[in-house]
């Protein structure tokens, strides 16, 4: 048996995987799709020649994270497009908002909110590299940098409703709420300011990135270095059992707690199954692609030279929409996050023609059909949209979870991300990794630092096993 097998391929296992590897460890990894990836494969699910991307589409997390980007994978085929604009927010009755590479130019498009952005944001530019040393980790009562931890938490651990109160125009107000919304949280809730802070400031640094060919070019480049390093991958291959693996070193599971449960049976102590039990999931996502016949036609011309376009109107309508989700309810206007890659990549769709990717937040578990409600969406800022769609795809939360098992009812982000599970899940403070009493650990983003392609968790993980075992 190799020293660790890890169960799933996507971007976390794989990160567990080359870690390990690199320290000259045998490692394995099942995978029971027939490729490997998780939330990264791209498909042609509309019609031949359009490709596109069945979860993650836009990646500042994975250009930023701490682990992906000391890899060669670029090496390996992975090649970033940076959009002109990184992500713009149209609205009804005013020009489109919008986050741009340079901090000067957004300040300037904020107006009179443009000193109070800088001020909110520039102290964390310039010190990003330190600041994810912390916010891509477990929790540490001694941070890496505590000072500059501390001034970020003042901010961060504030509800995102309440922070965007602090701009004054209703465009900068929306921008953040666009933003903050990536968290699938309502509003109220707090520490929903910090995924707004993080994927802002990110623009800033390392843009807002698509790979070009597909989000499945990241995995590829992993799985391709992974097996450089001496690793191995078996997929087409579904556990159903620890025991498949007899006297294997350590087992890495790159799943959410429900998965775990099935897989150890009763091998685990009573607390801590009891714990898993308990982790609770969040919303889920209905999701749209397309393939459309021109780009999508935004009546504000900023927007048709962005990689990513947040639709919900002012952050009134974009907080009421989470709420509603959150609460139960389908949302009425739903916000709407829409990705248009094959603007920078013209691999995506055939000669003159475009793909168009969006999904919006709903119950978990939902299986009504949002279509028409995020189409309005769209035209609202789009008109003659409806003209363009050539063919569609639809997938909704039920759907998302038959496709990944990890997508507990659609809910793309591993566990609810309150406070109450942000710093201990799935269920432990210290070590979140390590399963007690066995050589068994959590790699998915059920664990710290929770959801987006990064593979940080996969990457505290590996390293939990080293501390313990190797």
């Amino acid at each position: 048996m190799p020293d660790a097998i890890i169960i799933g391929s996507g971007p976390n296992g794989l990160a567990a995987g080359i870690r390990l590897a690199e320290e000259g460890l045998s490692v394995k990894i099942f995978e029971k799709e027939p490729t490997i990836g998780g939330g990264t494969r791209t498909l042609e699910l509309t019609a031949p020649g359009f490709r596109h991307d069945i979860c993650s589409a836009i990646h500042p997390m994975a250009k930023a994270s701490p682990f992906l980007s000391r890899l060669p994978l670029e090496e390996y085929g992975l090649e970033w497009i940076h959009p002109e604009v990184p992500v713009a927010h149209p609205l009804d009755d005013q020009p489109a908002g919008a986050l741009f590479r340079s901090l000067d130019r957004t300040v300037d498009r904020f107006g009179k909110d443009g000193h109070t952005y800088r001020r909110w944001v520039s102290p964390f530019i310039d010190s990003w590299d330190e600041l994810l040393k912390d916010i891509l980790a477990p929790f540490s009562p001694i941070p890496y940098n505590p000072v500059l931890m501390a001034r970020f938490g003042l901010k961060a651990l504030r509800s995102a409703g309440g922070f965007a109160k602090r701009y004054q125009t209703e465009k900068a107000r929306a921008v953040f709420a666009g933003i903050a919304a990536h968290g699938i949280m309502p509003f109220d809730a707090p520490a929903t300011a910090a995924i707004g802070l993080v994927l802002g400031i990110a623009a800033h640094t390392v843009g807002w990135p698509y790979p070009k060919g597909g989000s499945h070019a990241i995995t590829q480049a992993m799985g391709t270095y992974f097996k450089s390093l001496g690793g191995t991958i078996e997929t087409g291959v579904t556990i159903t059992s620890v025991d498949d693996f007899g006297h294997a070193g350590v087992i890495l599971f790159n799943t959410t707690p429900r998965q775990i449960l099935d897989i150890t049976g009763n091998k685990l102590p009573l607390s801590y199954i009891q714990k898993l039990r308990k982790y609770q999931y969040g919303q889920g996502v209905f999701k749209l692609d397309f393939a459309l016949s021109d780009p999508i036609p935004w009546s504000d011309k900023l927007c048709r030279k962005a990689g990513t376009v947040h639709v919900g109107g002012t952050l009134e309508e974009i907080a009421r929409s989470e709420k509603q989700s959150a609460s139960g309810q389908l949302p009425e206007k739903p916000y709407v996050l829409v990705a248009q890659q094959s603007l920078g990549d013209k691999s995506r769709a055939p000669s003159g023609n475009h793909t168009g990717w969006a999904y919006c937040h709903v119950p978990n578990g939902a299986a009504e059909d949002m279509t028409e409600p995020i189409i309005t969406q769209i035209e609202r800022f789009a008109p003659g949209f409806r003209d363009c769609i050539i063919n569609m795809h639809r997938t909704n939360a039920q759907e998302m979870q038959a496709y990944n098992p990890n997508y507990i009812g659609g809910d793309i982000n591993g566990g609810r991300a309150d406070i109450s599970q942000l710093f201990t899940r799935p269920a432990g403070l210290f070590d979140p990794y390590h399963i007690p009493k066995s050589n068994m650990y959590i790699a998915s983003s059920s664990t710290p630092p929770g959801g987006g392609v990064h593979g940080m968790c996969g990457y505290h993980a590996a390293e939990s096993v080293l501390r313990r075992d190797f």
